[in-house]
């Protein structure tokens, strides 16, 4: 519905002087906004800026301090999720809330406020997935899915309550473009029907392209509004952050030594709906940072696994660190080595989310003062902590706030920052800018960067193609286990780089294969 189709209508949902506050932080204070039937409605902020927050007011899981919500004319006092369902709001959450041990259907059924038979369900399930472009199996089990497949669980879930409020936070973060699109035309059909629709993103650009109105917040407060469509990434960006938007520069240098070196890598998943690793052959060297790109789903959980040392080699040559052999070599001792990992899934594998700052850097950087023979030294822990806060702009109430207290931006800035300061000889980053803002997104780009200047090895994996492009000296692609050639970012494109996603880098490059020498090896020889 275009916006001269509901500008007229009654709003469904009146926010008024909303607010919440915490001891260490006040995440909304004096908040309003409306929406309308048909309307796709997006609420901007940095991460901290208290859009979580909001969203979870409306959703019945936090409680107000003040303010009055209005739904359809009747003012309500919504306390629990199950009352907003019933009202019809369904919400997609940035942070999942699936139970690991349980199927697709299990998991569905825990949200869903009347029993449907299994069968049923499980074909619902399929249709309503299959109809939206998100396919998935309802009776897989939730620990075998990567990040984007689950995403997918999340959205799905919320779309067979048939909602007539539909809150989105973050929900193509690790959705692939083909699926991004998709989702836009079923948002669309939705809002064309009626549904009213609030939207949380961080990328501008889908904002600009799929939203109708924004809300603007910043330390909690509405700082503006705008028509997306009408602005710019820029514009939209300084209405955020209240300046301009820092840029990443990547200056070309000569890489030195091979720091970690994968040879015929070959490894059979062993989750049965996982990706087995083909042949893989890569080498990154001092300064230089290598982007891989590929569709969710294509080995990258595998690949991560078989780096960090969760998952061991068949033989210690096929993996080397600084020219040792690490293949059969456990986590903790590659981290002696200098390898230092940021993981795509924040709570859980990046951060103990009951435990605190201070502890979780603790959890990483045993081997690096904090602990001396054998007695943790709290002091050197929380000087750490806070350094990290203090070097990456993380919004917290300090270095005792618990990781789960933290928006998922900022424990993301924590992560990210938290492996660059353990001085690292190789870093590997999954997905380093999942759901930041386009600040802070800037700022982790930045320090990536400026390891790679240091010297640092770095390899990253992410959907982003635009940030490989942006950061990377090379770029390769995963495809159903196999890796391709990596070439420059000057040598290739983003349209280029799609097909190779596809898996057909083979057809484009006949006999090209990633264990044989990259156009950069190549030329430096």
């Amino acid at each position: 519905m275009d916006q001269s189709g509901f500008e007229n209508l009654k709003p469904r949902l009146v926010l008024t002087g909303i607010a919440k506050r915490y001891p260490s932080v006040v995440a909304n204070e004096d908040v309003s906004l409306s929406v309308r039937p048909g309307e796709i409605h997006a609420v901007l902020g940095e991460n901290g800026a208290g859009k979580s927050t909001l969203m979870k007011i409306i959703y019945g899981v936090t409680k107000p301090d003040a303010g009055t919500i209005l739904w359809n004319d009747r003012y309500e006092t919504i306390t629990a999720p199950a009352q907003a369902r019933r009202l019809g709001i369904g919400m997609v959450f940035q942070h999942f809330s699936l139970f690991e041990t349980l199927t697709v259907w299990e998991n569905i059924a825990l949200a869903l406020d009347e029993h449907i038979p299994t069968a049923q369900l499980a074909a619902r399930i399929t249709e309503v997935s299959e109809k939206y472009g998100l396919p998935i199996d309802p009776y897989r089990l939730v620990h075998s899915m990567s990040v984007g497949e689950r995403q997918r669980v999340e959205i799905v879930r919320c779309l067979l309550q048939e909602p007539k409020l539909l809150i989105m936070d973050e929900p193509t973060s690790v959705l692939t473009p083909q699926a991004v699109l998709t989702l836009f035309k079923t948002l669309r059909r939705l809002a064309s029907e009626g549904c009213s629709i609030l939207y949380i993103s961080h990328k501008l650009d889908e904002i600009r392209a799929l939203c109708d109105t924004a809300t603007v917040l910043r330390g909690g407060r509405v700082s503006g509004t705008a028509i997306p469509r009408n602005e710019t990434n820029e514009s939209l960006a300084r209405l955020m952050i209240g300046g301009e938007l820092a840029e990443c520069h990547l200056t070309p240098r000569e890489p030195q030594e091979v720091r970690l070196e994968v040879d015929h890598l070959s490894l059979i998943s062993s989750d049965p709906f996982g990706t087995s690793l083909k042949d893989i052959c890569l080498k990154i060297r001092s300064g230089e940072i290598l982007g891989i790109a590929g569709v969710s789903g294509n080995g990258q959980k595998e690949l991560m696994a078989a780096l960090s040392g969760e998952r061991l080699s068949p033989d210690a040559s096929m993996i080397k660190l600084m020219g040792r052999p690490v293949g059969t070599l456990n986590p903790a001792k590659r981290r002696a080595h200098g390898l230092t990992f940021v993981p795509e899934e924040r709570l859980g594998r990046g951060a103990v989310p009951p435990m605190s700052l201070a502890y979780n850097a603790l959890l990483t950087g045993a081997q690096s003062g904090m602990v001396r023979r054998g007695m943790i030294l709290p002091s050197v822990m929380r000087s750490f902590s806070k350094a990290v806060i203090e070097r990456f702009n993380v919004k917290c109430g300090g270095e005792q706030s618990v990781a789960s207290s933290l928006s998922g931006g900022n424990l993301q800035k924590y992560i990210v920052g938290r492996e660059t300061m353990l001085q690292p000889k190789i870093m590997i980053v999954a997905q380093p800018t999942w759901g930041v803002d386009v600040g802070a997104a800037q700022l982790i780009r930045q320090a990536l960067i400026d390891l790679r200047d240091q010297g640092v090895g770095l390899l990253v994996i992410s959907e982003e193609l635009d940030e490989l492009f942006n950061i990377s000296d090379r770029i390769a692609v995963l495809a159903g286990g196999r890796l391709s050639p990596s070439v420059k970012p000057a040598e290739t494109s983003i349209e280029q780089i799609g097909i190779w996603m596809s898996g057909k880098f083979a057809d484009v490059m006949p006999g090209a294969s990633a264990c044989a020498p990259s156009r950069l090896e190549t030329a430096d020889a």
